[in-house]
C-alpha cells in the first residue's frame, strides 16, 4: 500500500512539473511576441524579375494602392498542386482584364520554405506573365501558413486583397461572391462616417471591411465524406474557437478571405500567430477593430494532399492557448 502511495505521489508530482513547464513555456512565448516585430516594414525588400534578373522595389501595405486586386497564395511543397491552381487563377484574371480595362491585378505567391520545386514552378509563371502581374516572395525556411499570408499581404498593391489556398479547393471565380458584398459593407461604414463628419467621398481601399468565404453550408455532406480525424479535429476546433474568439463566424478556417486595403493594414500589422490558427486571430482582431465581416458561402472541394493531419491538433491548441494568454493578460497590445 505504501508503494502505491509513493507511485501516486510521483505521478502527481510529474503532472505538476509538466503542467508548470507547459504554462511557463506558454507565458514565455507570449511574452516574446509581446512587441509586434515590424522590422519587415523598415527593411528593404525586393521582387526579382527572372527575365532580366533585376530587382523590383517591393511595395508596402502602407503605400497607396496600384492595382485593383491582389491575390495572395501561400505555398509549401506545392509543386504538384500549384500549376493547375495558377493556370485557372490567371486565366480567370486575364479574361476579366480583357473585358474591363479598369480591372488590374497581381498574384503574389509566397514560398514558405518549400523543399521541392515550388520555387521553380512559381518563377516559371513570373517568366510567362511578367513580374508586374505575378510576383514571388521567398521566406527561406518554413514559418507557417499564417506568416506566409502576412508577408504577402504586407507587400501587396491591391485596393482589395484576397487570400486563397494553393490547392484550388475554392474556385477563383467565387471571389466575385465576396467582391459583390464589399460595396454594401463599405456603404454601411461610409454612411456611419458621413453622419459623424458630414463627408461623402470615399474609396474602396480606405474603408476597413472584410468578406470571408464559408463552407458551413457543406458541413453535413463533408461530415459524411471527410476522413474521421478531420471531422474530429474540426468539431473540437470549433468549440475551442468559440471560447477563444467568440461567436459570429461559423467557418473561421476557410482559406478564401477578402479584405480592403485599410482592413488588411490594420489586421496584418498586428497579427502574431504564424500557423493554422492565424484565421482565428483575424476574427478576433476584426472584432477588436470593429471591422464589419460578412460570411459568404463558396464552392469547395477537398483536394488530395492536405497538410492538415493529426499532428496539427497540438499545434492548433498551442496557438489558441498562446493567443488567449497574450491578449487576456495584456501582453499583446493592438496597434490602432
Amino acid at each position: 500500500m505504501e508503494l502505491l502511495w509513493t507511485i501516486a505521489e510521483l505521478f502527481f508530482a510529474l503532472i505538476l512539473v509538466l503542467a508548470s513547464s507547459f504554462l511557463s513555456a506558454m507565458f514565455l512565448e507570449a511574452y516574446r511576441r509581446r512587441n509586434n516585430n515590424n522590422r519587415h516594414i523598415d527593411a528593404p525588400a525586393f521582387f526579382e524579375d527572372p527575365k532580366s534578373l533585376k530587382q523590383v522595389p517591393c511595395p508596402y501595405l502602407v503605400d497607396p494602392a496600384e492595382k485593383y486586386i491582389s491575390l495572395i497564395i501561400p505555398a509549401f511543397n506545392e509543386e504538384h498542386r500549384l500549376p493547375a491552381a495558377l493556370d485557372e487563377t490567371i486565366n480567370y484574371l486575364q479574361n476579366r482584364a480583357a473585358k474591363d480595362k479598369s480591372f488590374t491585378y497581381e498574384v503574389i505567391i509566397v514560398d514558405d520554405g518549400s523543399a521541392d520545386a515550388t520555387k521553380k514552378v512559381a518563377f516559371d509563371f513570373v517568366r510567362k506573365y511578367s513580374v508586374d502581374n505575378v510576383r514571388v516572395i521567398l521566406l527561406g525556411r518554413n514559418h507557417g501558413k499564417g506568416e506566409a499570408i502576412r508577408k504577402g499581404m504586407l507587400h501587396a498593391r491591391g485596393e482589395i486583397l484576397l487570400m486563397l489556398d494553393a490547392d484550388g479547393a475554392t474556385k477563383v471565380n467565387d471571389l466575385e461572391k465576396l467582391e459583390n458584398k464589399v460595396p454594401n459593407l463599405i456603404r454601411a461604414v461610409a454612411s456611419a462616417e458621413d453622419t459623424k463628419d458630414g463627408t461623402s467621398g470615399f474609396r474602396i481601399a480606405d474603408i476597413p471591411v472584410a468578406a470571408f468565404g464559408s463552407r458551413a453550408h457543406l458541413e453535413e455532406k463533408a461530415l459524411a465524406t471527410r476522413k474521421w480525424y478531420r471531422n474530429f479535429l474540426m468539431k473540437g476546433f470549433h468549440i475551442v474557437v468559440l471560447l477563444a474568439a467568440g461567436p459570429g463566424i461559423r467557418d473561421t478556417q476557410c482559406g478564401f478571405k477578402m479584405f480592403t486595403r485599410a482592413a488588411a493594414r490594420k489586421l496584418f500589422t498586428n497579427i502574431r500567430l504564424k500557423r493554422w490558427c492565424f484565421d482565428v486571430e483575424l476574427v478576433f482582431l476584426c472584432k477588436q477593430f470593429g471591422i464589419p465581416v460578412q460570411e459568404i458561402s463558396v464552392n469547395w472541394s477537398e483536394i488530395p494532399g492536405s497538410k492538415v493531419n493529426l499532428l496539427s491538433i497540438p499545434n492548433m491548441l498551442w496557438e489558441l492557448a498562446l493567443m488567449s494568454v497574450g491578449y487576456r493578460t495584456g501582453m499583446w497590445k493592438i496597434s490602432y
